[in-house]
């Protein structure tokens, strides 16, 4: 795969989006069908993001973390396909990772109250958030105001993405009202001597397969556990664009966001509605090239309703779309099957899916 360090991936001003100018509103469409449309990712300027929150918040989660695995294992439910609380080492597995868990430990919650009646019929994807009774400071209140700001700028991102494709405003936002969204923050592991300079990464390449991910940005930490700026240049994110006749294979891109800039990724949701206008991105954590260092960093995971259908929306459904992306499927589906594919749910999850009433007509026969 080709390499580039720098292409010129997009910046969206959501002030344009807001300022009801034309020009303004012109120019942000402009920039964002052509960052989902290539990229599948895009910078965010006036985000609302607070940053020294953030890095309140980082404090919090590297004190929860520096915790022994005894202290934290409590708080890694299993039972809930771990989409809350902590998720330990060497669980999550990219679907094309060849088998290698990711080296980072996690943090999951939900940012705001859970759809009862969802709840119900997707108990795993809705559960309670888990909060250890002994946080650190600002644990808890850290990561539900990251979350709720994050998401605040994502439905405004969303509704600037559906005016860009020429849909009513509220296409893309009306799909995701009480959807499973989920805040995760994940610290990255450090590796040994003999682990650096290996195919050995942080993350291993994916595509998210919510609707959109938003990031606010991590920071590292050296060996002591300080906050320090990167040891070299060989970590971080990386992406691969779009297929084209030149490059089949996409071309590898750094994604640096500007500073004061966060970043949003398409997901594989988006890219089902759009019948693949817009792309999942496919992305990449490296790590360094030196031992001992770990980097904390945070994701907001917006998702579509678990009552909606999945397909592409009538606009976009052209022959090559319903080929590339039939059958339709229930989002509350497809997030099971996913998440049994990485690892998060075991394989019994699939038993949920279909009719399960066969044992019923046995026990019935049997004069249970």
């Amino acid at each position: 795969m080709a390499e580039t360090s720098s292409l010129n991936i997009p910046t969206v001003d959501l002030a344009d989006l807001a300022s009801g100018d034309a020009s303004r509103l012109e120019r942000a469409a402009t920039a964002l069908r052509e960052a989902f449309g290539v990229f599948g990712l895009v910078y965010i300027k006036n985000h609302g993001v607070d940053t020294q929150a953030l890095h309140r918040y980082y404090d919090a989660f590297a004190a929860f973390i520096a915790r022994s695995p005894e202290a934290k294992k409590p708080y890694g439910r299993a039972e809930l396909w771990y989409q809350r609380g902590w998720t330990p080492p060497n669980t999550e597995v990219a679907v094309a990772g060849n088998g290698q868990p990711d080296f980072k430990e996690c943090y999951f919650v939900a940012p705001y109250p859970n759809d009862e009646v969802a709840a119900m019929e997707f108990p795993e994807l809705y559960p309670e958030n888990v909060w250890p009774p002994d946080a650190p400071p600002y644990f808890q209140d850290g990561i539900m105001t990251l979350g709720r700001s994050l998401h605040d700028a994502g439905l405004k991102l969303l509704r600037g993405s559906a005016v860009a494709l020429g849909l009513p405003e509220d296409t893309f936002t009306q799909l995701c009202e009480r959807a499973p969204h989920i805040t995760r923050a994940l610290q990255y592991l450090p590796l040994t001597p003999a682990q650096v300079n290996t195919d050995i990464v942080w993350g291993e390449e994916h595509t998210d397969f919510n609707l959109l991910t938003l990031l606010p940005g991590g920071r590292f930490l050296d060996p002591e556990g300080k906050p320090a700026p990167s040891p070299d240049d060989k970590s971080g994110l990386y992406l691969r664009t779009r297929a084209t006749p030149d490059d089949p294979n996409g071309i590898k891109v750094r994604g640096t966001a500007p500073a004061g800039c966060i970043v949003a990724q398409v997901g594989q949701q988006l890219e089902i509605l759009t019948g693949g206008t817009f792309l999942a991105t496919p992305h990449v954590i490296t790590a360094p090239g030196v031992s001992g260092w770990q980097r904390q960093s945070a994701a907001h995971f917006i998702h579509v309703h678990t009552s909606a259908v999945l397909f592409p929306l009538e606009k976009f459904r052209t022959p090559s779309a319903i080929r590339s992306y039939a059958p339709p499927v229930l989002a509350g589906t497809y997030d099971i099957k996913t998440l049994v594919d990485i690892g998060l749910a075991p394989p019994s999850a699939l038993d949920k899916l279909g009719y399960r009433h066969y044992d019923r007509l046995n026990r019935q026969r049997a004069g249970e």
